[in-house]
């Protein structure tokens, strides 16, 4: 049960209260700094726990539980912390970045629901490319976003406006991952249906 992988997993979730921390101060840009690196060590664990649990046969029962969990919570957190904060502000829509986050909670809590729902079946649904692209567009928008307030002066000229280029980037690539979390959570509604009555 506790093995090195699990260990992993869980020391994501236990560090979550630290990053929203870290988080809630906009305009402290040494704690967003402090952010992205933990957010990216977050990011490389999450990456070893599976590596590990499936090089070493160490695949539990409870790093399957746990590792969607700890995901799933972690990019709710930053979303909601920097929603909160208004940091899902940007030009052309101003607040309305706020939407692509909301796409991407809503998406989240959905395919939970309909994975368990579809498991009592005993039918699984395996992760297609696309999923994986929305996932990495998800973390590189997150972590972009976050090394944005750890970068303020990092700015760039675009059609005559000066933007933070990490920001930037991040509501792009937010924008991204909502899109394709649209497409990829069509095609899990579209499995679900036909198991429904």
């Amino acid at each position: 049960m506790w093995t090195l992988p699990n260990i992993l997993t869980l020391s994501r979730i236990l560090t979550l209260p630290l990053l929203g921390f870290l988080l809630w101060w906009p305009g402290w840009a040494l704690g967003y700094l402090f952010a992205f690196a933990l957010y990216c060590l977050m990011g490389i664990t999450d990456y070893f726990d599976g590596l590990l649990a499936r090089s070493s046969g160490a695949v539990s029962k409870l790093g399957i539980f746990l590792d969607p969990i700890a995901d799933k919570i972690m990019v709710a957190t930053v979303i909601l912390v920097l929603a909160a904060q208004g940091i899902l502000r940007g030009p052309y829509v101003g607040d309305a970045h706020v939407i692509a986050g909301l796409i991407i909670l809503i998406r989240e809590i959905a395919v939970s629901g309909l994975r368990e729902f579809l498991g009592e079946l005993q039918v699984s649904v395996p992760v297609s490319k696309l999923a994986k692209w929305k996932t990495t567009f998800q973390l590189v928008s997150l972590g972009a976003l976050i090394l944005g307030q750890g970068l303020p002066g990092w700015n760039v000229m675009l059609a005559g406006v000066e933007h933070n280029l990490p920001h930037l980037v991040g509501l792009v690539t937010l924008w991204g991952a909502a899109i394709l979390t649209l497409i990829t959570g069509w095609d899990y509604l579209r499995v679900g249906i036909k198991y429904m009555d």
